[in-house]
C-alpha cells in the first residue's frame, strides 16, 4: 500500500509582507497591494490572508470586489460594515463576517471604536462558481465553544455549523490550552490542503513546531496532530488546492 509523504511550506511570522499607511498597518501572508512575492502567490483557493490594524475612527473607503469570497474574522475591536446590499453592521470578536462578492459589490470597513485600535483578519478564497448574486452574512459565536476542540466557523454547507461561501473549504478555531492536543481529519483528502495560522501561543502541528502569526501550509495528508506548547489560539483553513 502506497503511503503519500505530505507536502509543505512554512511562512514565519517575520517573512510576512507589510505595509505601514500610518492608519493602517498591515502583515500580508501571501502577494497583496505592493508586496509581491512570485513563491508566495497562494494556497490553493486560498489568495489573501491579510493581519490588519487599524487605527481608531479610521478605516477603508468604498471599494469594489468581484468573484471572490471574503470572510472577516475580528480578533480586537468593532469594525463597522457597510455595502452596496444596503447591509449596515458592526462586527465584533466571536462574530465571523462573510460576502460573496459575485457579479460585483461596493462596500468600506472602520473602525468603529474612536479610541482603540481594531484587529481583524481579511480573508479571500477564490469561488468554485463565477458570477453568483452578491450576499453578505455574519454570525456570532460562542467563544467557549472552541476551548480545547475545534469549532467549525465556515463550511460548503448552508445548514452547517458557521458561515457558508462558495467554496469547498472547512475554517475552523480553536482555543488550546497549554499541554492538550487534538486530531484534525481532513474533509477531502483527495483534493484540499490545510492552512494553519497562529493567532497567538505556540503549537506543533504535524512535528512542525509554530510560533504567534506563524503560517503553515500542508498537503497530500489526511490528517493533523495538534499539540499545544503554550495557551494558542489558532485557524485551521482546509482549502481546495486546484484553483
Amino acid at each position: 500500500m502506497e503511503t503519500k509523504t505530505a507536502t509543505t511550506v512554512l511562512h514565519k511570522a517575520d517573512t510576512r509582507g507589510k505595509a505601514n499607511h500610518g492608519w493602517l498597518k498591515s502583515h500580508h501572508s501571501f502577494s497583496f497591494a505592493n508586496y509581491y512575492n512570485p513563491e508566495r502567490m497562494n494556497f490553493g483557493v486560498l489568495r489573501v490572508l491579510n493581519d490588519d490594524v487599524v487605527s481608531a475612527g479610521m478605516g477603508f473607503g468604498t471599494h469594489p470586489h468581484n468573484n471572490m469570497e471574503i470572510i472577516s474574522i475580528p480578533l480586537e475591536g468593532d469594525l463597522e460594515h457597510k455595502d452596496s446590499m444596503g447591509t449596515s453592521a458592526i462586527i465584533k470578536q466571536g462574530d465571523v463576517q462573510v460576502m460573496s462578492a459575485g457579479t460585483g459589490i461596493l462596500h468600506s470597513e472602520y473602525n468603529a471604536n474612536k479610541n482603540k485600535e481594531v484587529k481583524f483578519l481579511q480573508i479571500w478564497v477564490v469561488p468554485n462558481k463565477q458570477g453568483v448574486e452578491p450576499r453578505y452574512d455574519q454570525i456570532t459565536l460562542n467563544l467557549e465553544d472552541r476551548k480545547n476542540t475545534l469549532q467549525q466557523i465556515l463550511s460548503p454547507n448552508a445548514d452547517d455549523a458557521g458561515v457558508w461561501i462558495h467554496q469547498n473549504a472547512w475554517f475552523h478555531m480553536t482555543s488550546l490550552e497549554e499541554g492538550n492536543s487534538l486530531h484534525y481529519q481532513v474533509n477531502d483528502a483527495k483534493n484540499n490542503g490545510v492552512y494553519a495560522f497562529v493567532l497567538e501561543g505556540k503549537v506543533t502541528i504535524n512535528g512542525q513546531q509554530l510560533e504567534e502569526r506563524d503560517g503553515f501550509g500542508l498537503w497530500d495528508i489526511e490528517n493533523l496532530e495538534i499539540s499545544a506548547d503554550a495557551n494558542t489560539e489558532l485557524l485551521l483553513m482546509e482549502v481546495p488546492m486546484d484553483l
